[in-house]
């Protein structure tokens, strides 16, 4: 095998495929990626055996072949040579030659024939989105999967094509986002995935904010995406996830609306002072008023309230939420003005701005 290949072309494709390999990884040949030199340039390949990452990049190819290389070693070669520069490799039975203008590296190679490629997958429904919006919808989600749960559909991101539009769920049992995207996407059937932390991370690195469209492949037990030249394949985590529309209450009692940077900044200064156990914080709604404090049950002295403005005509309530999950809340909200609708005996928080609504976040109250 040999091959010259640009610095600019192979830098940045590097980078998102070393975000895949996980450092902790046992199988030494998981540390490497796979490099496949064919007379149309050069096609590359990182997995750690949930998520697969494949990128095809131009390079001149003198004698086509295969080879497997550290990936980290290959990328930081990439980072430290001159802009502009040109990459030339070569592979000499079982060490590649690089070289760089005056720079050379031996490196050594591990049998690119042993190396796990998932190939072809199972396809049931193929869809084309556009980047941003699917971008969209996984960023004002994906903060309330579950770590680490017993219930494994709760650590991935529910995503359901409905014929009509797309829809994000995410829930840990303590806090439920959702958001629906109103563009048509057109499916012979409504479909559901539930997508792994890792896919949904990857897939956040490689989605833009631009309207270039994905092409989603979605089978049983796999998510594909192809965009601007890689292709990301995904497991799905198996099973159903919970019925979510359960998790919204029946039955408002209360309904206010507050300014999304006051009640930002007032959660911010009162969780100085809150336990940092819960980080638990009371909201108190009274006339035209919002109270925001916060105590620390393991420091009995210390405690920390806070007051915005708020527009509420009804009698006083008060109910208790961690406060970081709000912070996450408002951050996904772009309105300006947030609605908070409190359920029948407190038993939920629906929070939604003002003039959108296809993004609802559900938080369940805590005892303080």
């Amino acid at each position: 095998m040999k091959l010259q290949a640009q610095r600019e072309n192979l830098l940045p494709v590097l980078q998102h495929l070393v975000s895949i390999i996980d450092r902790k990884q046992t199988w030494a040949l998981l540390n490497n990626i796979l490099i496949k030199a064919e007379d149309n340039g050069l096609r590359l390949v990182a997995t750690d055996m949930e998520v697969e990452l494949v990128a095809n990049i131009q390079a001149d190819v003198t004698d086509n072949g295969m080879v497997t290389l550290s990936s980290r070693k290959l990328m930081d070669i990439c980072r430290n040579l001159p802009e502009e520069s040109l990459l030339d490799i070569e592979l000499s039975g079982n060490k590649a030659l690089l070289t760089s203008g005056k720079s050379r590296f031996n490196l050594g190679t591990m049998p690119p024939d042993e190396f796990p490629v998932l190939g072809s997958i199972e396809i049931a429904e193929s869809v084309t989105v556009k980047q941003n919006e699917l971008k969209d919808l996984i960023e004002r989600t994906y903060f309330s999967m579950a770590q680490q749960d017993v219930r494994q559909t709760l650590n991935g991101l529910l995503l359901e094509l409905t014929g009509t539009g797309a829809r994000a769920v995410a829930t840990d049992g303590h806090r439920l986002s959702l958001v629906d995207s109103s563009s048509a996407i057109k499916v012979n059937n409504p479909y559901q995935v539930i997508l792994p932390r890792k896919g949904v991370q990857e897939l956040l690195r490689l989605l833009s904010n631009s309207e270039d469209t994905a092409e989603l492949q979605l089978g049983k037990k796999h998510l594909r995406v192809e965009l601007d030249g890689m292709c990301m394949t995904s497991n799905l985590i198996e099973g159903s996830y919970p019925d979510y529309n359960r998790v919204f209450p029946s039955e408002i009692d209360h309904s206010l609306v507050v300014c999304r940077d006051s009640l930002r900044q007032a959660i911010s200064r009162v969780m100085v002072l809150s336990s940092e156990k819960s980080r638990g914080v009371r909201l108190a709604a009274e006339e035209d008023a919002l109270r925001v404090f916060s105590h620390n049950q393991e420091m009995d002295q210390e405690e920390a309230t806070d007051e915005i403005k708020a527009e509420f005509g009804g009698e006083l309530v008060e109910i208790g939420f961690n406060g970081s999950y709000i912070l996450d809340v408002l951050n996904a909200i772009e309105d300006e003005r947030v609605e908070i609708l409190i359920g029948r005996n407190n038993s939920s928080g629906v929070f939604k701005g003002m003039g959108d609504e296809s993004a609802r976040y559900v938080i369940m109250p805590m005892r303080l």
